[in-house]
């Protein structure tokens, strides 16, 4: 499996003909990204809540493609009444199962809107299994408890995790996340966008490796990594 980084939240998660796009964020909506909405050719898009840096090429990408989105529920209803033809509603907990394997949405502690500033429910994490493969996506969250549940039910080989503060956990409640979660190999999200959430992914590195809890992967957007 290839797994593609973005910038932000936003990932490509690619085996055989089906390819996962994660939270899109492109340029020039990204001011880190090096991918135009364009230029991603996904089959499906996994969305974990509706703030702007997580879901603002979403639509344009799904239309084009014909992408089959997958959003709790009231963000999927938003995404049909945006002409999105092919949307998945599932709640938290609820699985959404493809051909190539599965998406479920687990808890995620973080606020969420739409585009337009409705107010909506909870935002998500997603466990998406892919190429034999289960990678925990956290989405934007706090450090809670039960990221060890969540890994108890579904063990994780890859686990995103938000390191940039200020909007999520920083990158020393993310190495205690790591822990929680015992995932082999750990890659940073969410960290160095924009000047709120600058971080030092090299000591988030340092830290998670010195305490055991897992290999880190930092990518630089565009940067790919096999797994």
């Amino acid at each position: 499996m290839e797994i593609k980084f973005h910038g932000q939240s936003c990932f490509e998660f690619s085996e055989g003909g089906a390819t996962v796009l994660t939270d899109p964020f492109l340029k020039p909506n990204n001011p880190v990204a090096v991918a135009t909405a364009e230029e991603v050719e996904p089959t499906v898009i996994a969305i974990s809540h509706g703030h702007a840096d997580h879901i603002a090429d979403a639509v344009a990408v799904a239309t084009r493609t014909g992408a089959h989105c997958v959003a709790i529920t009231e963000i999927a209803a938003w995404l049909g009444k945006q002409g999105v033809e092919q949307v998945s509603d599932p709640n938290l907990g609820g699985t959404v199962s493809f051909d190539w394997g599965w998406i479920k949405l687990v808890p995620a502690w973080h606020t969420n809107t739409l585009p337009d500033g409705t107010v909506i429910g909870n935002p998500a994490g997603m466990l998406i299994n892919i190429g034999g493969k289960t990678i925990y996506h956290a989405g934007d969250t706090c450090l809670f408890s039960d990221m060890k549940l969540i890994a108890e039910r579904n063990p994780v080989d890859i686990l995103l995790l938000p390191i940039g503060g200020h909007y999520t956990m920083d990158r020393h409640d993310a190495v205690v996340a790591a822990q929680f979660v015992g995932a082999g190999t750990v890659i940073p999200m969410h960290f160095n966008t924009f000047p709120p959430i600058e971080t030092d992914a090299a000591a988030f590195k340092a830290d998670v490796e010195a305490a055991g809890a897992g290999s880190v992967v930092i990518l630089e957007p565009g940067e790919t990594h096999s797994a």
